[in-house]
């Protein structure tokens, strides 16, 4: 639910990688779908080939932007209401922050070889931070945890996570018997834990693990 505020707010995603992958294209459907369901704004900047991938993602068009942050953003003014989720950021993100911020940034921002220092750069162009906490979170999780301390009023402390979980998958077919046993997977993440107990993740995840594992013991007959 949107919070009633003045204030609609807007999460970018910053996209710099050649490729869309098939577990980003998931999670940033997903981004899109709990913004529009709380009344927010969700951009995909940065990508070179926009018009392709707004299609491949099913989203509207101006969700999808091949400029970079900088140049949506470019004044001094404007970026003093942009919110860099850095872990390197100056203190925890609060309830306040949805007053203080209209637009919330996070990297998918890691496609670069070699590797550069995206979120510096940001940082040193006028765009401040906010910590997420010292765990490692999925950008799908990253926005989902921001959404709910901007716009629900919770604090970080009040949300329950998920660390790191053991997810269950189902046996996977292959097309020529009955299929795999039942398989786990440990994630390297922290995720919002559901109602049901369980980490909260993109519709269609838990396929792709499946699929992932299926084509993984396929190269190895």
């Amino acid at each position: 639910m949107a919070n009633g505020r003045s204030t609609k707010h807007t999460f970018v995603v910053e996209h710099l990688d050649p490729e869309l992958e098939e577990w980003q294209a998931l999670e940033y459907k997903c981004i899109h779908r709990e913004c529009a369901d709380s009344g927010a704004n969700f951009i995909l900047s940065g990508v070179s080939n926009a018009s392709e991938v707004q299609k491949q993602l099913g989203l509207p068009s101006d969700a999808v932007q091949k400029q970079s942050v900088e140049d949506l953003y470019s004044s001094p003014e404007a970026r003093r209401r942009v919110c860099l989720l850095d872990p390197k950021g100056e203190r925890d993100i609060s309830p306040e922050d949805g007053e203080l911020f209209d637009v919330f940034l996070f990297g998918g921002i890691l496609g670069d070889e070699p590797p550069r220092d995206r979120t510096g750069e940001l940082r040193n162009k006028g765009f401040l931070g906010r910590r997420l906490g010292p765990e490692q979170m999925t950008t799908d999780t990253a926005a989902r945890v921001t959404r709910i301390v901007v716009q629900e009023n919770k604090r970080l402390d009040e949300i329950q996570f998920v660390d790191r979980p053991d997810i269950e998958l189902p046996g996977t077919a292959n097309g020529d018997g009955p299929g795999h046993p039942n398989e786990s997977v440990s994630m390297p993440f922290k995720y919002v834990k559901g109602a049901d107990g369980k980490p909260v993740m993109p519709e269609g995840m838990l396929r792709l693990l499946v699929d992932d594992m299926d084509k993984g013991i396929d190269d190895l007959l």
